[in-house]
């Protein structure tokens, strides 16, 4: 699945239609919060969210800043993967 990188959001659109979106905020200036996760239903269940947490935590590196969480899913995936952050 190709996603489109914009500044501070990540997201998947078919058709016109968002399917898939991930947003993250400065917190400071050596850090960023994910903030928002967004999965339509139609593609639960395929990782869609875990891809975009990952892509969102390689985009905050990218800027040389931490990763923190707001949105509950990104919070659980970085327990998960703490080697990831």
């Amino acid at each position: 699945m190709n996603f489109t990188t914009e500044k501070n959001r990540i997201y998947y659109e078919a058709d016109g239609k968002l399917l898939a979106e991930i947003t993250f905020i400065d917190s400071d200036e050596n850090s960023m919060t994910i903030n928002h996760t967004f999965v339509d239903d139609s593609l639960r269940g395929q990782g869609i969210a875990s891809q975009l947490v990952q892509a969102a935590v390689n985009e905050i590196k990218k800027q040389k800043k931490h990763v923190k969480a707001s949105c509950s899913y990104a919070v659980n995936w970085l327990a998960k993967h703490p080697d990831a952050a």
